[in-house]
């Protein structure tokens, strides 16, 4: 087989420790020579000079949790640096003792068998380190909110079935003075908002409850977590509005997109950055992404239709905008979403709809330009044949005859 890279070197990176193995091709001859490195920063460029020392110009490591990130982060001014997936260098079973993992991936290395997963620039790191951050707190909040909405059901107050948001304005309200010791309907339901729209009586009933002080205590404690994630999730966002300067074009053309909000546009780009030249197609993007079916067959049957395993974080803010954009009357996405959910079903149309906005957004970021919308009639526009002939046996099946005449 063909040596691509005559000197490389492979590591296998764990917590504390770094294996590395140099992997020297000249003259037919292949040498290797392995060692061990603490992962402190002192050792890490200990590693760094030692491999200057073999003149080697590739070096590969694989996606380990965060420990990989330091050793990337110190060898990456000298070195081409290849990120794999673990699941792609896999070893033989029964063969795995860290030094062999190492001599494996500087031997597929070599050769040109190691698939590079996608490494952003620092930047878009950062942005994406913020947004990740972002929305793990609101995922904490959520789940706070819930047991708020547990606890007044178990004091049987019924809450939130009289307004959307117990933790908005007016729920917040009532929720303090619940808190304080009020147990007056009438004067609980007299905090409420005036534009609030729910009828005094039903929320008079739905304040009236069993109130005890280990619920106050459960909503007091709740409550307080509430507002210190308010306050991190409002830092955050001045972060990111600092760090924001030069994707800031990126997000204008990307908000365009039907169902794609302002946070939304920052996700997606902290999620893919800024080049689309590290995607050959966006059909490859949307590999990437995890929106294609996985290829499954063997004897010729297809096993399976599951989506690929690709980046989380990117797929739900995707699908959730495909879920707003379905909502847009005459536009391109609806239309395609209700043409898709009556042959293949909602979940499947709502995928599709996920990858055909990842799609414009590859072009749209490559080509620095708006979203233009198809239009609704598109589908009928490059399928005209093909869809008259789909009307004209509907009507046949309901007993007519049809004689087709061109309009004038």
């Amino acid at each position: 087989m063909e040596v691509l890279h005559p000197k490389c070197a492979g590591l296998d990176v764990h917590k504390e420790t770094v294996v590395a193995c140099v992997r020297i091709a000249l003259g037919g001859k292949v040498a290797t020579e392995v060692r061990t490195f603490e992962t402190t920063t002192k050792d890490l460029l200990r590693l760094s000079d030692w491999l200057q020392e073999h003149v080697v110009t590739h070096v590969a490591m694989e996606a380990t949790g965060v420990y990989w990130k330091p050793v990337w982060h110190v060898l990456e001014p000298n070195f081409e640096l290849v990120l794999a997936n673990a699941a792609h260098v896999k070893n033989v079973p029964g063969r795995k003792t860290d030094v062999n993992d190492a001599m494996w991936i500087a031997d597929l290395l070599a050769h040109g068998l190691v698939r590079a997963s996608f490494v952003p620039e620092a930047e878009t790191q950062e942005l994406r380190g913020l947004m990740r951050t972002r929305k793990q707190l609101v995922r904490e909040k959520s789940s706070h909110i819930q047991r708020v909405q547990k606890t007044l059901e178990e004091a049987n107050v019924k809450l939130s079935s009289a307004i959307s948001n117990v933790v908005g304005a007016s729920g917040r309200a009532m929720l303090d003075a619940l808190v304080a010791g009020e147990t007056d309907p009438d004067r609980l339901a007299a905090l409420a908002h005036p534009r609030l729209l729910v009828g005094k009586d039903k929320l008079r009933e739905a304040l009236r409850g069993r109130v005890t002080d280990h619920h106050r205590f459960l909503l007091r404690l709740h409550l307080q977590q509430i507002d210190v994630l308010d306050a991190a999730i409002s830092s955050i966002d001045k972060e990111v509005g600092s760090r924001l300067e030069p994707f800031r074009d990126a997000v204008r053309h990307l908000k365009t997109i039907p169902g794609v909000s302002d946070l939304a546009a920052q996700i997606i780009v902290s999620e893919i950055g800024l080049d689309m030249s590290r995607f050959a197609t966006a059909g490859h993007l949307i590999s990437w992404a995890g929106l294609c079916p996985r290829n499954d067959e063997s004897a010729g049957k297809r096993r399976s239709t599951r989506l690929r395993k690709g980046a989380p974080w990117l797929k739900t803010t995707l699908v959730q905008c495909a879920w707003a954009a379905t909502r847009k009357t005459d536009s391109y996405l609806r239309t395609q979403f209700h043409r898709l959910r009556a042959r293949r079903g909602a979940k499947k149309a709502i995928v599709a709809v996920a990858a055909s906005i990842l799609t414009a957004v590859f072009h749209m970021l490559r080509d620095r330009v708006d979203y233009r919308d198809l239009g609704p009639t598109h589908f009928d526009r490059i399928n005209h044949a093909q869809q008259t002939r789909r009307l004209v046996q509907r009507l046949a099946q309901l007993g007519y005859e049809v004689d087709l005449r061109p309009a004038a």
